[in-house]
């Protein structure tokens, strides 16, 4: 299982207590967390705006995670330009899902596939994984 993981997912899986970060660890243990420069350096961002002390537990968080370097350029929907680079990264990544928190931009897409990746929330992955017996 390869799990894409969005900026938010990140900026809230560095924060010390976050039930989020939890979830990101057990996902490391089952399967391959991924992400890459574009979604590491929002959160960085973000984090750096908003609580600059959980800046070492991202670092921490991306360690664990393997970074795409690529981008799928074809992608078959519609999106705004910042958000191709998650996307395109979890396409080029060969990822079974994208996880995000971002509904907003990504809401229309949960639980459908998109160039073969699945885009999910936490709560949705939780619940498919759980019904799978995988945790």
């Amino acid at each position: 299982m390869r799990i894409f993981l969005d900026a938010n997912i990140l900026f809230s899986g560095a924060l010390p207590q976050s039930r989020l970060r939890a979830f990101l660890d057990l996902l490391g243990r089952e399967g391959d967390c991924l992400t890459n420069a574009y979604a590491v350096e929002e959160a960085r961002r973000n984090l750096a705006a908003k609580f600059p002390d959980a800046l070492r537990s991202l670092d921490s968080l991306v360690k664990k995670c393997e970074l795409i370097h690529a981008l799928h350029p074809d992608l078959p929907v519609k999106l705004a330009l910042k958000d191709l680079p998650i996307l395109g990264g979890a396409v080029a990544g060969q990822a079974n899902y994208l996880l995000t928190g971002d509904e907003k931009d990504f809401g229309r897409f949960f639980g459908k596939t998109v160039a073969g990746v699945k885009v999910v929330s936490p709560r949705m992955l939780a619940e498919e994984l759980t019904k799978s017996g995988l945790i």
